[in-house]
């Protein structure tokens, strides 16, 4: 049975829900849940199993995440489509639930994830952090080493901070197993094919983790994708740049409000 996660939610409208990373829990989508809620949505910022109050899962894959989403959307009652918002783990997390019932799913929001991992995006955003790990780190240690070496230029100091407090919540356990679950995520294109609802991928220029070049490719298997990158800006666009990114957020959601 999949485990139903906590969440904080916001506003009344059509309902997004916004999956994290493996960096950290809902509050790292904070400034969106306000902006989202202020533009007549309802904004709905995830606790993913084993992060905030919700009960880790068994086995803990990209799929029993998903799965985890979608107990959500019904658990909420939404009588229209929702738009999943997903950064990095949780970007994956969102294709995957997409994939699993396009029923539930009006349009996607992918930043800084999506593309199954390759070597490349393995070694500097995987390996990096369970080396940490391994080396006995705590996680404000772990913070202290990847928060500076894959924010960008540009990237606000508010929101880097907010970065490192995120990332510091994460029990180190279930930071292992998030990190382990990222390869898990197969899909090919054959199968990314089928997934027909609007999708907008976000992506910071400075990024090492999910480069560019990554999401454009992604944006060419989808059949309704495109792809915008914001200069200066690392793995988390959304904290780095919140203003960029929510109004990018909130254009797309508005534009695309009547596609069904």
């Amino acid at each position: 049975m999949a485990i139903l996660p906590r969440f904080s939610m916001l506003g009344h409208g059509h309902t997004v829900i916004m999956l994290h990373d493996a960096d950290g829990g809902h509050l790292t989508f904070s400034p969106s849940v306000e902006s989202l809620a202020s533009q007549g949505y309802r904004a709905v910022a995830v606790d993913l199993p084993g992060y905030g109050y919700t009960p880790p899962s068994e086995p803990y894959s990209i799929k029993s995440l998903a799965q985890s989403c979608l107990a959500l959307i019904d658990a909420l009652q939404v009588k229209n489509k929702v738009t999943l918002v997903g950064h990095g783990l949780g970007a994956m997390v969102a294709l995957e639930a997409a994939m699993r019932d396009p029923s539930q799913v009006k349009r996607l929001v992918l930043c800084a994830g999506g593309p199954p991992l390759d070597d490349a995006s393995r070694k500097v955003w995987v390996d990096t952090r369970l080396s940490a790990l391994d080396e006995g780190l705590g996680m404000e240690q772990i913070a202290d080493r990847i928060v500076p070496m894959q924010t960008g230029g540009k990237a606000m100091p508010e929101g880097v901070r907010l970065i490192r407090h995120a990332l510091t919540e994460v029990h180190p356990l279930i930071y292992r197993h998030a990190l382990q679950a990222l390869p898990g995520f197969q899909r090919n294109a054959a199968a990314l094919a089928h997934v027909s609802m609007p999708t907008l991928l976000i992506g910071g220029a400075q990024d090492v983790c999910t480069p560019p070049e990554a999401l454009e490719a992604l944006a060419q298997i989808l059949p309704d994708a495109s792809t915008i990158t914001l200069p200066g800006i690392g793995h988390w666009p959304q904290l780095e740049s919140p203003e960029d990114f929510d109004g990018l957020l909130v254009d797309f959601l508005n534009h695309r409000r009547n596609v069904h």
